[in-house]
Parts: C-alpha cells; sequence; structure tokens
C-alpha cells in the first residue's frame, strides 16, 4: 500500500508540474479574449501555448517546477496516516528524477543544493488533523519568482480594508512582471504573522472565479481584481488589461491590537492537485 500511494503522489505532482487546471487555462483564455493590447495578447497566446505543449508532451510547463507544498486534511481514523509524511518525501525524491523536476531545495548554510528537493522541512507540508477516515493532500508546487514577491504586513486595525487594499496594491505596484503576470493573489486577514501567511498560500487551492462564501469578503475579493488590473502592469509585465487574474481571500479572528494582511503572489503557472486515499486504500487524483 506504500508504494500505491507513493505512486499516486508522484502521479499527483507530475499532473500539477505538466497540466494546468481548467479553472486557470479557462481564466487565461478570458484574459486573451478581453485584451485589447497587441504585445499583451502576444504573450498570452505564448503562455497558452506553452500550456498546451506541458500537457500535450507531459513535460513542465515552467522551468521553474518551485518548492513543492502539500496541505494535509488528514482523518485520524484512516489506518495509512502515520505513513503520509514518509510517502510525501519519497514521493517528492522520485518525482525529481521521473518528471523530471529541477531542484530547488538549497542548503541556507552550505548553498548546496539537495537535488531532489528535499531538505530540512522541504518539502513544506501543512497538517490539519480532522475527523473521519479520509485523507485529502493538496498539491501546490510554487516558483521562486513570484514567491520573492509575497509580503507580509501588520497593519493598525484602524486601517480595515482600505489598509488592505492600499498593501496589495502597492506591493503588486512594486512587483512590476517580476512575478511573471497575470498573477493569482492569496491573501491571508488576521490571526498571526505566521497563519495570516498560511492562509493566503492555502486560499490559492481555491478555484479561480469561485468567489468566498462570505458576502463582505467576497466583495473585497473583487475590489481588490478591480484595483490591481487597473495599474495596466499586465501580461507579463508588458502592459495589458489583465495583471491578476482572480484574487482569494481568507480570514481569521485577530488580536485587537493587530491586522496582520499576508501576500502570497503566484504567477500564471498556477499549478496545483489533489488526491484523496480512504480507509481502503482508495485513491482519488483530480485538478
Amino acid at each position: 500500500m506504500e508504494e500505491k500511494l507513493t505512486e499516486a503522489v508522484i502521479e499527483a505532482i507530475r499532473l500539477a508540474a505538466t497540466n494546468l487546471p481548467e479553472d486557470v487555462i479557462n481564466a487565461i483564455k478570458g484574459a486573451y479574449e478581453r485584451e485589447e493590447s497587441r504585445i499583451a495578447k502576444f504573450n498570452l497566446e505564448n503562455i497558452l501555448k506553452s500550456i498546451e505543449i506541458g500537457k500535450n508532451e507531459r513535460i513542465p510547463i515552467c522551468q521553474d517546477t518551485g518548492t513543492i507544498t502539500f496541505f494535509v486534511e488528514a482523518g485520524i481514523k484512516n489506518p495509512y496516516l502515520s505513513e503520509i509524511g514518509e510517502i510525501l518525501l519519497e514521493a517528492t525524491r522520485r518525482a525529481t528524477q521521473e518528471i523530471p523536476l529541477r531542484p530547488n531545495a538549497v542548503d541556507v548554510l552550505t548553498n548546496k543544493n539537495s537535488g531532489d528537493n528535499t531538505g530540512r522541512f522541504v518539502p513544506i507540508i501543512h497538517w490539519e488533523l480532522v475527523e473521519g477516515n479520509r485523507i485529502r493532500i493538496a498539491v501546490l508546487p510554487k516558483g521562486g519568482g513570484s514567491e520573492n514577491c509575497s509580503a507580509l504586513a501588520m497593519l493598525n486595525p484602524i486601517e480595515g480594508f482600505e489598509g488592505v487594499k492600499r498593501f496589495i496594491v502597492k506591493r503588486v505596484r512594486e512587483c512590476g512582471g517580476k512575478p511573471c503576470p497575470p498573477v493569482i493573489l492569496g491573501v491571508g486577514i488576521g490571526g498571526s504573522a505566521d497563519l495570516a501567511l498560511k492562509l493566503a498560500k492555502k486560499s490559492l487551492l481555491r478555484p479561480l472565479g469561485m468567489r468566498h462564501e462570505n458576502e463582505r469578503i467576497a466583495q473585497l475579493e473583487e475590489e481588490i481584481l478591480d484595483k490591481v488590473n487597473s495599474l495596466g502592469i499586465g501580461p507579463m509585465g508588458m502592459g495589458g488589461r489583465t495583471t491578476a487574474l482572480d484574487v482569494k481571500i481568507e480570514y481569521a479572528h485577530r488580536h485587537p491590537a493587530s491586522l496582520p494582511v499576508g501576500l502570497i503572489i503566484q504567477c500564471w503557472a498556477h499549478r496545483k492537485a489533489f488526491i484523496e486515499v480512504d480507509e481502503k486504500g482508495k485513491v482519488k487524483i483530480w485538478q
């Protein structure tokens, strides 16, 4: 069973690295149709060609195959729970060789690359224990260029949502074309500094075009998206109508004295895949 689950995780990593989900493809196609700039349309056309090549040839869409992050919702009654951590590590090692993936795990002390995308606390695994007997794993490879533009702001609570919008728009303007737009913005509001950033990254797992269930948060997502797209940075930073494909927000209660805002910027190559394992070892993989 361990080998079966390892193979499933490798296949999910391969799927994420080589095949963008339909929600992302449709968002890029929509941006292409709305675009008026010749240069912007050219850039979006090349992005769509790259997506098609990756899918048809089963090769990574981008040369930066990213740092792999796993979000694990672990049913406490699943009999394979104790094996999942080691399975994720082994699958990452093997996926690096078999797909292949670019080795992106560098020791901060020696500057030596591990060569297999594993190392101290890498791949990144976020655990959440839940009731039930199913384990659901989300795979989110994240490129370094867009990650470099992510940021944290500890706002004064009096700044409220207006402060949140100012912070995000300012940061996107500063980054310009560095994160390979059109981007997807993950935003975490509240909690603590670390939780805000975790929520921001987790929010990226929600399908593009799907608004938050809370009406006020959904409205804020729309407001930020409109403001960011009014910047005119455009595809690959060369101008155009679409700087961001979508904005995703998650939130938590906060301390009375602080308003943390985490911003995770994802590039156009929004790679993700999901796995579910039941108590009998039946595996489902999808995007």
